[in-house]
C-alpha cells in the first residue's frame, strides 16, 4: 500500500511538472521572447543569444546547453534535491518550448494583429508573461523540482563564494542577465518591462508555494487581557495564549496574548479588542503556514 501511495504521489508530481512546464513555455513563446522581454535567468540569456544569433537556434535548443554545463559543473554541489525531477523539468521545458514555437508565434501574431496601436503593449506582455510564467514555474517547484538555471548557478556561486547568500547571489544573476540584454538589445526600456516581468513572476512562484489563504498572527498587550481573551475564545472560537511581559519604561508587569485567527476573522477581532480596551496595543502579522487543530494547512 504505501509503495501505490508513492507511486501515485511521484505520478502527481510528474503530471504537475508537464503542466508547469507547458505553462511556462507558453509564457515564453507568446508573451516574452517574440517582444525580447529578458526577465532574468537562463530564460533571458537565451532570448538575447536566439536575438543574437539570427534566429537560428531555438530558444528551448539554447535553454537546454546553457544548463548541461551548469549540471555537470555543479553536480556535486546540488545533492538530493536536484534529482531526476529536475533533469527531467529541465530536458521537457526545452522541448516543449521549441515544439509549441509554431503554434504560440500563431497565437502572438493573432495577438500583434488585434492591438489597437501601432507599437505592441509592452507592459500587456510582461504582465501576463510574468504571471503565467510564474504559474508554470511555481507548479514545478511545488512539484520538488527545478527547470536549472539560475537556481543551480546561485547555488554555486554560494559554495564558492560564501558571502553570496542563494538570495543574493539569485539577484546579482538575474540583474546581471538583465542589463546584459538591455546592453544588447540597445533599450532601456525593455530592461524595465522585464524587471516587471520578473517582479511579477517572483510574485507568483511565492503565492503559489506560500498560499494566498494567509493566517493573521496577533499579539494584544492590554491591562485588560483576561476580558479580552474570554471574548475571543467565546465569538471567535480561537485559543488565546497568554505571555508575560513587563513594560521596560513603567516596569509593570503585563499580559501579552497571543492568538492565531483566520483572515476573515480579523475585523471581528479588531471590533472586539476596540469594544474591551481602546486603549490596548495590538501588533499583526502574515502567517503563512498553521498546523493544529481548527486550521486546515496553509501552504
Amino acid at each position: 500500500m504505501k509503495l501505490n501511495e508513492k507511486f501515485i504521489r511521484g505520478f502527481k508530481d510528474y503530471l504537475w511538472i508537464i503542466l508547469g512546464s507547458i505553462i511556462t513555455a507558453a509564457a515564453i513563446n507568446i508573451f516574452l521572447v517574440p517582444y525580447k522581454l529578458a526577465p532574468g535567468g537562463v530564460t533571458g540569456i537565451a532570448t538575447v543569444i536566439f536575438y543574437l544569433g539570427g534566429q537560428r537556434l531555438p530558444v528551448g535548443t539554447i535553454m537546454l546547453l546553457l544548463n548541461i554545463p551548469l549540471f555537470i559543473f555543479g553536480m556535486k554541489f546540488i545533492g538530493g534535491k536536484f534529482t531526476v525531477r529536475t533533469l527531467f523539468s529541465t530536458f521537457f521545458l526545452s522541448l516543449v518550448i521549441d515544439l509549441s514555437e509554431p503554434l504560440t508565434n500563431s497565437f502572438s501574431e493573432q495577438l500583434a494583429l488585434e492591438k489597437l496601436s501601432a507599437s505592441p503593449d509592452l507592459l500587456l506582455y510582461s504582465v501576463f508573461g510574468g504571471f503565467f510564467m510564474g504559474l508554470g514555474l511555481g507548479l514545478v517547484f511545488k512539484s520538488g523540482a527545478t527547470t536549472g538555471g539560475t537556481d543551480l548557478a546561485a547555488r554555486i556561486m554560494n559554495h564558492f563564494v560564501p558571502v553570496f547568500t542563494m538570495g543574493k547571489a539569485l539577484l546579482l544573476i538575474d540583474s546581471a542577465v538583465i542589463v546584459f540584454a538591455a546592453a544588447a538589445f540597445k533599450s532601456f526600456l525593455l530592461a524595465l518591462y522585464s524587471i516587471l516581468a520578473l517582479y511579477i513572476s517572483s510574485k507568483i512562484v511565492d503565492i503559489i508555494l506560500e498560499g494566498m489563504n494567509f493566517a493573521k498572527a496577533v499579539y494584544i498587550i492590554s491591562d485588560y487581557a483576561h476580558d479580552i481573551a474570554e471574548v475571543i475564545m467565546k465569538e471567535l472560537d480561537r485559543g488565546v495564549t497568554s505571555l508575560n511581559g513587563t513594560g521596560m519604561y513603567t516596569g509593570k508587569d503585563k499580559r501579552v496574548l497571543f492568538c492565531v485567527i483566520q483572515r476573515e476573522q480579523l475585523p471581528m477581532l479588531k471590533l472586539i479588542v476596540r469594544k474591551v480596551d481602546p486603549t490596548a496595543f495590538v501588533i499583526l502579522s502574515d502567517v503563512a503556514e498553521v498546523l493544529g487543530e481548527g486550521f486546515k494547512t496553509y501552504e
